[in-house]
């Protein structure tokens, strides 16, 4: 699986180098590089205005970069090459777009048309069961809730075998339910190694489904597995619980081998900062249990990919002032 812009590996489904995209004097984004190989789940992620759905425009031949080159399914990003790259990929946008007055069926036929795709009845069976619809195909798309719907919208961006699978924000306005009826048929897509290029507002489903993140805020902040940005923002931890705050706190963890610091966000609460969870917390617990210690809890902290998501943009947000 190709990891980075420089060195680029010829089975990446997607190589962006440098891209930056302007409207007048406003900047959608500057100079961002990436790749995501074939088979990969790739996050995209960012505040409202960071420019997410706007690349996945440029991506998908729908806008023009200003600057810097890009190739989608081994095609190189032109206006001449348009056509042929949106013969290998898909976008579902975040508003599915369908006619509601026909069924779900005579939509898929209409787009498959679009795509003047061969064997159209047999695609338009195979996406509905990828999707878990077939015994919804007759039903007008207009009674079909926003849930079902999004499985629709998902069926026709199936509809034409693509390389690539842009999906922009796929659960946006979706109830839990429907949410997660979304996510797995997303992760069956993964499992069957289809290439999604996945933005999101939702930073549990980025973390569920993707093999790697990009943050993005006008410029790219930070790419790389979920456990990547973690052990990178964030020193390891332990999380202490007593039953009651204990009196010196300092006296108990200071100068135990591999705790480099500690602080106490709340009483009978503590967070040490070690270099290794699983070798320091025995030192941590004798020291307790001598200093007479109602243990509740010792566990390992483990940060989410809010917190990193947060952290970068505050820190981002900071530097920008």
């Amino acid at each position: 699986m190709a990891t980075g812009p420089h060195g680029s590996q010829p089975d990446a489904a997607l190589v962006v180098e440098h891209l930056t995209k302007r409207f007048g004097e406003r900047t959608a984004y500057e100079d961002v590089s990436f790749e995501v190989g074939y088979g990969e789940v790739f996050g995209f992620l960012g505040p409202n205005g960071a420019g997410k759905t706007t690349m996945v425009r440029t991506l998908g031949t729908l806008l023009a970069p200003t600057s810097g080159s890009a190739r989608i399914a081994g095609i190189p990003l032109a206006f001449e090459t348009g056509a042929a790259i949106r013969g290998r990929i898909s976008i579902m946008p975040e508003s599915p777009g369908l006619y509601l007055r026909l069924t779900v069926e005579e939509n898929l036929e209409c787009f498959a048309g679009l795509y003047e795709l061969r064997d159209v009845r047999e695609r338009v069976a195979t996406a509905l069961r990828a999707v878990n619809l077939t015994d919804r195909a007759r039903d007008p798309c207009g009674s079909l809730s926003k849930g079902l719907r999004q499985r629709v919208a998902l069926a026709r961006a199936l509809l034409n075998d693509p390389a690539v699978l842009f999906l922009d924000e796929p659960t946006s306005g979706l109830d839990p339910v429907a949410a997660r009826d979304v996510h797995a048929l997303i992760g069956g897509l993964r499992d069957r190694g289809v290439t999604i290029f996945l933005t999101t507002h939702r930073l549990e489903e980025a973390e569920r489904l993707c093999h790697r993140v990009a943050i993005l805020n006008t410029t790219l902040l930070l790419i790389g597995r979920p456990d990547e940005l973690r052990e990178r923002l964030f020193t390891q931890a332990l999380d202490v619980r007593t039953r009651t705050p204990l009196p010196d706190p300092g006296g108990v963890f200071a100068g135990l081998a591999g705790v480099s610091g500690w602080e106490q966000p709340t009483p009978g609460s503590y967070v040490l900062h070690v270099a290794d969870p699983d070798a320091a917390a025995p030192a941590v617990a004798r020291a307790l249990v001598g200093a007479g210690a109602d243990i509740l809890s010792i566990v390992e902290s483990v940060h989410s990919l809010e917190d990193v998501y947060l952290q970068l943009v505050a820190e981002d947000a900071e530097a920008q002032r």
